[in-house]
């Protein structure tokens, strides 16, 4: 049954795009749908009871379109699953302008989608930000600091949900390359240099900034080396 709900949400999700904006429309229902991320999120419980949720290179606004359409399924909700989540405040920052219309179009009225460069975009305050497969595409010092920033745009207790492959030199990690690339090029992008890490440096770096990192594996069902890096910053901490 689960299952079966989360297809209809998805199917929901992706419908919020315009229908004359086929490509969007089958994307969202193929990434929600083959992606285990995204039916992990309103799930487990990781987006609930947040009030403000930031998502770092939001894209075409998958995540946006989901939550928005987990309110409207609220009534349907799976008893086994966490409650949906219901953020007071939901904002996406996004460089590709497209990507942007696209998520206002399918979001508009339900979240704040910004066009700007998470390198240098102001982050205001989150309970919960989500970067999912985008550090790769920024150099090692500008990863640095958007960590750095992402602590402190974190209200005390708030958590960061961070997707990575885990760069070891494994079929699993070049196939995740491979299609990432692939992925890009069908979406009319020209795929710069990547910039990887080991998941072992991943939590080092996190930890080192004063996260409590708990790392999930999140490539059920395909053959890629993702993990989501649930990380938790302390109820209590200071800025260091």
């Amino acid at each position: 049954m689960s299952a079966e709900f989360f297809r209809a949400l998805a199917r929901r999700a992706a419908r919020r795009y315009p229908p004359a904006d086929r490509f969007a429309r089958h994307f969202a229902y193929f990434k929600l749908t083959r992606d285990p991320v995204f039916r992990h999120l309103v799930e487990s419980g990781v987006l609930a009871d947040r009030a403000r949720i930031l998502d770092l290179g939001c894209g075409q606004g998958v995540i946006e379109a989901l939550i928005a359409a987990a309110r409207e399924s609220a009534d349907e909700w799976p008893r086994a699953w966490a409650p949906p989540p219901a953020p007071r405040q939901l904002r996406g920052i996004e460089l590709n302008g497209r990507d942007v219309e696209r998520a206002r179009a399918a979001c508009g009225g339900d979240a704040s989608l910004i066009h700007g460069d998470i390198r240098d975009a102001a982050f205001g305050t989150a309970d919960t930000i989500l970067i999912l497969d985008v550090l790769h595409y920024i150099d090692r010092g500008a990863q640095e600091a958007v960590l750095e920033r992402a602590w402190e745009a974190l209200a005390p207790g708030g958590s960061l949900l961070l997707r990575v492959a885990d760069a070891q030199p494994t079929w699993r990690f070049r196939a995740t390359i491979a299609i990432d690339r692939g992925s890009l090029r069908l979406r009319g992008r020209r795929p710069g240099p990547y910039h990887c890490r080991p998941l072992t440096e991943w939590i080092a770096r996190l930890q080192a900034i004063g996260w409590q990192v708990e790392p999930r594996p999140m490539s059920g069902g395909t053959p890629f080396a993702n993990v989501l890096l649930v990380a938790r910053r302390p109820p209590e901490s200071l800025a260091h």
